[in-house]
């Protein structure tokens, strides 16, 4: 009896193990059945985000606004959804930005006279030292002064070859520029050049007639593109709000702000027509002050309300009308800002005002920081820095090109500067000149 029930025991146990050994194999298989299908899923979502293209070819990924565009590290291409969220447009500026070092984006910042690089007095042609000039600071641009400027042939000349090296040294054409106004401030009309005469603005303001202004426009972007430029400091859009102003008084359209308005923005429409991108000057308006910047401090003590009811309504028209370029002065708006701090460096007036309330998204450009305003108070490196830190995206001949050009490197190594700030302004430059290239503009 105990000899059977002892049998009965054992096989009692036998079989629980068999049991038990059956559960965990049953188990184990739909643990691995899980596990094969999880691995599935997960690399078929990941083939999606970030497999390569059939051609075997890799894809450049683009940077966020938070990552450095120098940093050498492994990423992920874009997906699809962030590379149909980008234009062309915006994918060639990407592709070039993290192409370009931080030397390199810094030339990018600045218009300056060729002289300023070169070190030659009055350049005339664009040999030797202009192309080594080029190649060691790739600038954004130059402006041409009279002195520059001797006949067709040889303006011809000149700025072919300089765009040629351009071309060949970023890629990309350079900004072209000049003092083209007509009447008071010309270089060309009325100078050695068989082109038509073109008087102030003053007087075609007085005739009131928009399309009058268009075409002169036009015929200014005739000639100055025949000549190769691509960029026109004008027309000068300040409202004449002080009579005994004498700075802009021959310059301007007017003081009716809404015909000034109308006038700058029908001549700025003709001289874009023949592909010559004009600038809206001199914001936030240089004609209410009764000094000069030039020579030296300038203000305008009017309220930003006040402001907003004359001095910047052509500006807010021509922002409406999307313009690209708006020339920042150096006029101080102490009842606004405070104090004394000139507008080409205010990021009150530049950030606050001209980006965010009137919602200006093209290139805001220094007027020339050699002038007086600037140069008498502030150093060229120092004057630079705050410049981009206001918000300018291009400063316009700086007293001391090479001060300027190092105090923004060592501003970005001190952190004082972030790339990414300068990757912002960069962005809005080369988008403007990938248009200029696109249109063959830089074949001169």
């Amino acid at each position: 009896m105990k000899h059977k029930l002892l049998w009965i025991i054992c096989g009692a146990e036998v079989l629980l193990i068999i049991i038990l050994y059956i559960c965990l194999v049953l188990h184990s298989q739909r643990k691995q059945a899980a596990g094969t299908l999880s691995r599935s899923a997960t690399t078929e979502a990941f083939s999606e985000k970030a497999s390569l293209p059939e051609t075997g070819e890799e894809t450049e990924p683009l940077l966020t606004e938070t990552e450095s565009l120098t940093e050498t590290v492994s990423q992920a291409p874009e997906t699809e959804t962030e590379r149909d969220s980008l234009s062309d447009t915006d994918r060639r500026v990407e592709e070039i930005l993290s192409g370009m070092s931080l030397e390199e984006k810094a030339a990018q910042l600045f218009i300056v006279q060729p002289e300023a690089i070169t070190g030659a007095d009055a350049v005339t042609a664009a040999g030797e030292a202009t192309q080594n000039a080029i190649f060691r600071y790739p600038v954004a641009g130059f402006i041409y002064m009279e002195p520059n400027l001797q006949e067709e042939g040889q303006v011809k000349d000149m700025i072919r070859q300089v765009q040629a090296w351009s071309m060949e040294r970023t890629g990309l054409p350079m900004f072209i520029s000049v003092d083209e106004e007509g009447g008071t401030v010309t270089r060309i009309s009325g100078k050695n050049f068989d082109v038509p005469y073109i008087g102030d603005m003053a007087d075609l303001g007085s005739r009131g007639d928009p399309e009058e202004a268009r075409e002169t426009g036009r015929v200014m972007g005739a000639y100055l593109r025949d000549l190769g430029f691509n960029l026109d400091f004008a027309p000068v859009a300040d409202v004449l709000d002080n009579p005994d102003n004498q700075v802009v008084r021959r310059r301007s359209f007017g003081s009716d702000p809404r015909l000034v308005a109308r006038m700058s923005l029908a001549f700025l429409e003709g001289l874009e027509s023949q592909g010559v991108y004009g600038t809206l000057k001199h914001f936030p308006g240089h004609g209410s002050t009764s000094g000069d910047t030039h020579a030296g401090y300038a203000s305008n003590n009017k309220t930003l309300e006040e402001l907003k009811n004359c001095d910047l309504i052509p500006f807010r028209e021509g922002i409406l009308q999307d313009v690209d370029f708006i020339m920042v002065g150096h006029i101080s708006l102490p009842a606004v800002t405070g104090d004394d701090t000139p507008a080409s460096l205010s990021p009150l007036v530049i950030s606050r005002i001209l980006r965010e309330d009137l919602g200006h998204e093209g290139i805001v450009i220094t007027d020339a920081m050699n002038m007086g305003a600037i140069a008498q108070n502030y150093s060229a490196s120092q004057a630079a820095v705050m410049a981009l830190e206001a918000g300018v995206d291009l400063i316009l001949m700086p007293s001391d090109f090479h001060s300027a050009y190092e105090g923004v490197l060592e501003a970005v190594r001190q952190g004082r500067l972030t790339e990414q700030r300068i990757d912002e302004s960069l962005r809005r430059i080369l988008k403007v000149k990938l248009s200029l290239s696109d249109d063959g503009n830089s074949d001169r």
